[in-house]
């Protein structure tokens, strides 16, 4: 990669390995709906402010916008919600090493619907041992003396299944689309259902009253929306969707990290051997054969 790639790299690796840090300060006064009902409208802010001074080109098929909005319900609206959801009941460190089990979750997906990036058996085998890993990090939830903390890893997990889905998705949605626009058109129809939606699960409907909430909410949408989705989109069309998922790695390693220093959160075997077996696996199911011209068997 080009050294403006790896910045972007680095860039979106931080960005959203802190964002778990931010969503558990915020739920803790927000409802999850609410959450990520003023993180979309955050980010939608500062993306127009964008779109206003680069104008880039609106997309013209109908088909593609279509996708972009679908894109924005699986990528954004129930991925967010879940994980917001998910950490009012779990460690923000262990929501961010669960959620790095997302290329494992693109890998699966992709070999059924893309004919160029099938399931090889070196990536079955690193399926399972990161299978493992996921196993090993929910077993800590049926121990868990807090309510629902099982329920909570299954949430975030969940959404990094959304994520895979919407990794393959975007292959198609994001050709010959701007990064500004790919960023922007998915988040308009996810945020007015989630604004719809929070009336119904915020009762009584009251808005943040603690400065610390707010400045979660302007984060996560201004750095962990607006700005960290140019960057996926660019990198998509920079270095393609196997590459910019593996911003993956950095998650774990920066999720724990603030985790245990602001939030003093524990850690345990079963988050480090747990962490290590999804970020081990997805590590190896990622190299490149060293020998060239090796051939690895696809699974039929």
């Amino acid at each position: 990669m080009k050294t403006k790639d790896w910045l972007a790299f680095s860039a979106l690796g931080l960005i959203w390995g802190s964002s778990f840090l931010w969503i558990k300060l915020a739920v803790s006064e927000v409802g999850p709906v609410m959450l990520v009902a003023f993180r979309l409208l955050f980010g939608i802010l500062g993306l127009l402010l964008v779109v206003a001074i680069n104008r880039p080109k609106w997309p013209s098929s109908r088909k593609v916008i279509f996708l972009l909005a679908l894109f924005g319900f699986t990528n954004n609206a129930i991925p967010y919600v879940m994980i917001s959801w998910g950490e009012k009941y779990i460690e923000s460190a262990v929501a961010s090493v669960l959620n790095s089990s997302t290329p494992l979750f693109t890998m699966l997906i992709a070999h059924w619907f893309l004919n160029d990036d099938r399931l090889t058996w070196r990536r079955l085998v690193g399926l399972l041992v990161g299978f493992g890993g996921i196993v090993i990090l929910l077993s800590r939830g049926l121990e868990n003396t807090v309510q629902n903390s099982f329920w909570g890893e299954a949430a975030v997990l969940f959404a990094a299944f959304c994520y895979g889905a919407s990794s393959v998705l975007a292959r198609v949605t994001s050709k010959g689309v701007s990064p500004i626009m790919g960023a922007l058109v998915p988040l308009f129809g996810a945020d007015a259902f989630l604004w719809a939606l929070t009336p119904l699960t915020e009762k009584p409907f009251r808005l943040p009253a603690q400065p610390i909430t707010w400045l979660a909410l302007a984060w996560l949408g201004l750095l962990g929306t607006c700005v960290a989705f140019m960057l996926y989109f660019y990198l998509l069309g920079s270095v393609g969707p196997t590459r910019t998922t593996l911003t993956n790695y950095i998650f774990p390693l920066v999720g724990v990290l603030l985790g245990v220093v602001f939030l003093k959160e524990q850690v345990d075997w079963r988050l480090l051997v747990g962490g290590a077996l999804i970020v081990g696996s997805i590590i190896v199911v990622n190299l490149r054969s060293q020998k060239r011209g090796t051939y690895e068997r696809a699974v039929s």
